[in-house]
Parts: structure tokens; sequence; C-alpha cells
């Protein structure tokens, strides 16, 4: 068990399942016409010419370059009448996408591994093959589009952010970004979490505290004398001998308020030290900032398709997404019995926040609700049945869905409270409604990086529920889909047929 059993129960169905696809769809598919052929012309050399329908920068197009180059040596030695260009075919090409799958799915393993050390490797095994097999992740991992990718960079810069290697991170937060802009949002995610730990490690170690000015201005000067190396050695002992954030320790009795006021706190405390350690992710925001203000937007083509709107409605249809996905997770006796209990203890705040809660649901839903052309124009993706056999069923449907959403938004908070603390549960929500809300587009691969977080972070030890949640991902892997198992229509343009592939 562990990386090895890993990866090869990961590369065993994306080989088989690989071939299967190659043979039924052997030309590209949906999206990928703009795909493959973008990055064909990058393979002959053209670096210069781009799609304008394609609304990410180039990044998948140069790790496919770098992927067949390493190969090509090999390729030539067995097929020695083959160019380079040549060898960037379309089923080679989709798999780029089915290596980055096995290398995601062993970051998912070492995320695993290092927040939940305790649980033994075996678990952490079959844990990461479930998070795995998440059917859009899963999905996609046998086609040419941007998510595997971009899932791929997001979790490594996660991975080394937790092992305290910032400048890493940073890199591979640059990574991500340059495969799809709105990775942009999660590099703040990671990186102000990171900094929270950064501050509350050195806090705990010389016992600040807030309320004594003298002996916080005298052990502010000996962290800042204090040797690089030292600091970093200690630090990432404690992140790796430890299951937990450090910052539920900051008060468990404490107002959220409160807690974040702390946090400020110490953070201005020892801004100089944050600078130094976090300067890296300060550099990718100013390149993106300065591509933003280049390019006069955060896509690069079909701009007038994807300006940002105010789409609140986006994090209801998170919350019944997720609702459906991890349901074991949520829907059961001991998550009932936790978010019901402010009910029975404060009658009266509890009530207050469900109401304020449904009142902001039916406001998003009714007034902030976006239908995009995109949505309504192809029938070949699931978001198009969602929306018209779900979401517009009947005119009271989306309405009676919001105490669900809203339910599965809940439970995800106090999940993630539980095991990571309210701050960084906090920082979640905020970064999900920060990639998602501006996407005027309801697309399920919106949703993938945060439902990966979610599973990876939630240290939710009931294996009935991981059980249920792994044969609700299998099922849903293996079921036939005629709107995706079609191909593309003869009678449809390369302009009916796109969706979102590439777009923020």
């Amino acid at each position: 068990m562990g990386r090895r059993a890993v990866a090869a129960v990961v590369s065993l169905w994306v080989v088989s399942i690989s071939v299967v696809v190659d043979r039924i769809v052997p030309d590209p598919y949906m999206d990928e016409i703009f795909h493959i052929p973008q990055a064909q012309r990058y393979c002959g050399g053209d670096l210069r010419s781009w799609d304008p329908m394609i609304t990410t920068p180039p990044g998948l197009y140069c790790l496919s370059l770098a992927y067949i180059g390493a190969l090509f040596p090999g390729i030539s030695f067995m097929k020695p009448s083959g160019t380079f260009s040549e060898v960037c075919s379309t089923s080679f090409l989709r798999s780029t996408n089915g290596v980055l799958a096995v290398i995601c799915s062993i970051i998912m393993y070492d995320i695993l591994i290092h927040l939940r050390p305790n649980i033994g490797d075996r678990r952490v095994t079959i844990y990461a093959i479930c998070v795995a097999l998440y059917p859009v992740h899963w999905f996609f991992s046998f086609l040419y589009y941007t998510d595997v990718a971009s899932t791929t960079a997001v979790l490594a810069m996660f991975l080394a952010s937790l092992k305290g290697h910032h400048w890493i991170s940073s890199l591979l937060g640059a990574i991500a970004v340059f495969i799809r802009q709105t990775n942009v949002i999660w590099i703040l995610f990671i990186a102000s979490n990171a900094a929270i730990d950064h501050v509350e490690a050195i806090s705990q170690k010389y016992n600040v505290q807030s309320g004594d000015s003298a002996s916080l201005l005298m052990e502010d000067e000996v962290v800042l004398n204090e040797s690089r190396f030292e600091t970093k050695s200690k630090l990432r002992r404690r992140f790796q001998h430890s299951t937990k954030s450090v910052r539920p320790s900051i008060s468990e009795r404490s107002s959220l308020v409160h807690e974040l006021y702390a946090i400020i706190l110490k953070m201005w405390r020892f801004k100089w030290r944050l600078l130094i350690s976090f300067f890296p992710f300060i550099l990718v925001l100013a390149g993106f900032m300065t591509f933003v203000f280049w390019n006069g937007s955060i896509v690069l083509g079909a701009k007038e398709d994807h300006v940002a709107s105010p789409h609140f409605a986006q994090m209801m249809y998170f919350g019944l997404i997720s609702a459906a996905a991890t349901a074991p997770l949520h829907f059961n006796s001991t998550q009932f019995t936790y978010l019901l209990e402010p009910f029975w203890k404060k009658r009266t705040t509890g009530i207050l926040q469900w109401l304020v809660a449904l009142v902001v649901g039916f406001v998003s839903v009714h007034w902030f609700s976006i239908a995009h052309p995109y949505l309504l124009a192809d029938n070949r993706h699931y978001t198009f049945y969602f929306w018209r056999k779900i979401i517009r069923a009947h005119w009271a449907s989306k309405y009676l869905m919001i105490p669900l959403c809203i339910y599965c938004l809940f439970s995800i908070g106090s999940i993630l409270g539980k095991s990571r603390g309210r701050t960084w549960a906090l920082s979640f929500f905020l970064a999900c409604s920060a990639a998602l809300v501006p996407a005027p587009l309801v697309e399920f691969r919106y949703y993938t990086v945060p439902i990966i977080l979610f599973l990876l972070n939630s240290q939710v030890d009931s294996q009935i529920s991981w059980a249920l949640t792994s044969a609700l991902f299998v099922a849903t892997d293996v079921s036939p889909c005629r709107c995706s198992s079609s191909g593309p229509s003869s009678g449809r343009t390369s302009q009916e047929s796109r969706d979102s592939s590439g777009s923020i």
C-alpha cells in the first residue's frame, strides 16, 4: 500500500479506459476541436498563432510539448519515419491528462498522509483512490481538456505549502495560473492559510500574548533576529507531526470575530517575516495583475462571452452538486445531529441563522441566476440536462432546492470547521465564491477543485461514509450518458458545439 498502490490502481483504469475512448471517439470531441489543433500547432513549431475561441493560457499545450519531447527519442526509435508534429495525435495528446491523473492521485495520497498520518497507510491509500474516482475529474482524465492539469497543479501547490516549501508552492501556483486563470484565487487561498499557520506557529513558540505590548515588542525583536534556517526547520517539523492545523488552538471558545481579530494582530506584528517568507506569492500575483492590465480582461479569447457577472446562484448550485457528489458525508445521523444541535442549545440563534441563509439563497436564485447561451445551446453536456430537467423542470423547482443547498453548505462548513478550523473554512467559502460567482456559465468542471479540496481536508473517519462515497463515484463513472457518448454532431458547427472548456 502507499504511493505505488495508488499509482498502480489509477494507472489501471487510465490505460484501459483511454484505449476504449480512443477507439470509440478517435477524433477531437466537443471542446477538443479547439484544444487539440492548437496543441498540434505548437508541436509544429508555430507558437504565435492562437485560436480566438480559446480563453485559457497555453499551459496545457506547453506541458504536452514537454511530455512528448521527453518521450520522442523512444518513439522515434520505434517509429523512425515519424516526425515530432506527427506524434502529436489526438490519442497521444489525451495521454497527457492520463499521466497527470496518475500524478494527481499520488499528490492526493501525499496530502492525506501529511494531514492525517495517524490513520494508517492502508486507509490513506483507499481514501486517495476514492478521491481520484470523483466523476468529473475521472471523466476528463481521458480527454484533452485543461481540468486535470489545473487540478494537479493546484493540489501540488497545496502540498508544497503544507510542507512549508513556499518558493516551490509559488512556482507551482504560477504554473496553475498558466493553465487556468481562476487558479489565482486558489493561490490567494493557499498562501493566506499558509501565512496564518506560519504566524500561529511562531506566536505559539514564543507565547505571544496580544494584550502585553511590551512582551510583544521584545518577542518580535527576538523573532526577527533568529536564524532563518532554524525557524524553517522547526516549522517544518511542527507541520509534519501535526494532524490538524495549529489554528483551532487559538481559542476554541472564542467567537469567530475574535479569532479573526487575533490573527490580524499577530500577522501585523510579524508582517516583515511574513513578507519575506511569502514574497514569491506576491511576485506571482503581481505578474497576474500585469497580465490582466495588458490583456484588458482575465480571459484571452471570446471575451464578450465570458464577462464577469454577479452570478450568486453559483454557490447554491455548488451546494446542490456537493450534496449529490458527496451525499454520504452529509446525509447521515451523525451529521444531522451535529447540525441540528444549535436548535436545542440556542434555538433562537439557530433559527435566525437558517432564516438569514434561506433569504440569501432565495435572493441569489431569484435575482442572480443566469442562463448563459452556451448552457442552452448544446445538448451533449450534463449541465444542459441539469438545467432543463432539474432547475427548469417547474417554476418552483429552483426554490424548492434552496433548503437542500443551504443544508449542504452548512454541512461543508461544519466538517471543515471541525477538521481545519473556522478561519480555514471561512477562507474556503470566500475562495469558492471568488472563483464561482463571477462565472456566468454553470459548469460542473468549475466545482472540481473545491470538492476535491473539501474531500482531502474533511478528515471524516466514518468508513461507511467513505465506502458509500466510493460506490457512488464508481456508479457515476461507469454509467452511460447519451449526452457525452454520442460524439460530435455532424450538423453542428464549431461555434455551436463549444462549451466552457478553457473558459474561466
